[in-house]
């Protein structure tokens, strides 16, 4: 790689040993990726922070650096909310850890957002390169935005925060961000009924075909709320980055882009709406949790919509960022009035709280993807009309 020479200087240690490993960190990450030299990032979104899935070894890491953030820089979401964990029912001793874990990343200047859904708070901006850490965020910010980041691990996430660069390789560059297949449904006309939960089923299927690769989509017409949790899933099921839609999302709009795509040359998976509709299965259910990714605004206006006026009979999980909390006190009341529960700075996949309910009904794929895998817990998919009813009947 070929290094600038403040770069160097920092790799040979004259602005600390923190900036040293930061940067010898990146420049091993850019020499596996064949990477020739390291670019400026606007922002970097830090994974790596609930006690659940770092624990001891992670926070011991994480309190020995000593430096500082050069570039704005936020968090995940972490294993509790910071200031209701007991009414979570969270363990003090992990409430314990946490508070060390953020701690640890508050003196690094990582701002303690705690929210997987950056982009409702952040200004990221169509071109911008990223260190993101987060699958869904890293996903909504390549595809529906048009900003350019790699998956990045917790570690060289920070290592970008700490440096302000990331190896320019796989995503930052433009001839890379080309579709590898296309991906149709077998009845297009289906999907124009379709929510967030058939967009993250269909995506929790994509996924399993696609992997790594990039897919383009044809003839749906998804909004932002359900981009998001088509990328979720496909990220969670498969390893899907970056992803296009046919006429909807930005680069797929491009003139340059659209030349470059050659769909038609393209290898074609088609996903038949039964195989969708399979995924909707009746189990019973000990709880219900929606909000993963962290719900926009219009979908906590549709929650609390659907529950004005009712009492939910499960307990009832609800995630959104403290900002989007903060700033809809109106529909938050609402929901909360039916028994519901608001929690910010977490989710249902990396708090401890959801390991020992047995089964928990969802609107997500990526959920769907992910509870049984790091929570031990049978999930069950179904739409958040469908979730209401569970819960309140």
């Amino acid at each position: 790689m070929e290094l600038d020479r403040s770069d160097e200087e920092v790799l040979a240690g004259e602005y600390g040993e923190t900036r040293r490993i930061c940067m010898e960190i990146l420049v091993a990450l850019g020499k596996v990726y064949g990477a020739e030299r390291l670019i400026p990032v606007s922002s970097v979104q830090v994974a790596g922070a609930s006690y659940k899935t770092i624990g001891d070894p992670g926070l011991e890491w994480l309190q020995n650096l000593d430096a500082r953030a050069v570039v704005p820089a936020f968090l995940n979401p972490i294993g509790m909310p910071r200031d209701d964990w007991r009414k979570m029912k969270i363990d003090e001793g992990f409430a314990e850890k946490q508070q060390e874990i953020l701690d640890a990343y508050r003196r690094l200047g990582i701002s303690l957002s705690c929210t997987c859904t950056p982009y409702y708070h952040q200004l990221v901006h169509y071109g911008d390169h990223l260190a993101w850490s987060e699958s869904s965020a890293v996903s909504y910010a390549n595809s529906v935005i048009g900003a350019r980041t790699n998956r990045e691990g917790g570690p060289s996430a920070l290592a970008s925060a700490l440096i302000g660069k990331t190896p320019e390789f796989g995503l930052h560059i433009v001839g890379n961000r080309i579709p590898d297949l296309v991906i149709e449904v077998d009845d297009p006309d289906a999907t124009k009924q379709w929510g967030s939960a058939e967009y993250g089923a269909l995506g929790y299927l994509a996924g399993k075909e696609a992997g790594n690769r990039i897919p383009c989509f044809r003839a749906i017409r998804p909004n932002r709320d359900r981009l998001k949790s088509l990328g979720a899933a496909m990220a969670a099921s498969g390893a899907v980055a970056l992803y296009h839609v046919e006429d909807i999302t930005p680069e797929a709009r491009v003139p340059f882009f659209k030349k470059s795509f050659t769909l038609d040359q393209k290898e074609t998976v088609t996903i038949p709406v039964a195989d969708v509709n399979a995924l909707f299965t009746e189990i019973e259910v000990n709880a219900v949790a929606v909000g993963c990714p962290h719900l926009s605004e219009d979908e906590l206006r549709t929650l609390a919509g659907l529950l004005s006026g009712k009492k939910v009979k499960k307990e009832f999980f609800v995630f959104a960022s403290k900002e989007m909390i903060d700033e809809h006190h109106d529909l938050v009341g609402t929901i909360e009035k039916s028994g519901a529960s608001v929690y910010p700075d977490t989710c249902m996949v990396v708090s401890p709280a959801t390991d020992t309910l047995g089964s928990v009904m969802t609107n997500s794929g990526k959920a769907f993807t992910y509870l049984p895998t790091m929570c031990g817990v049978l999930p069950r998919l179904g739409t958040i009309e469908e979730c209401v009813r569970v819960a309140t009947e």
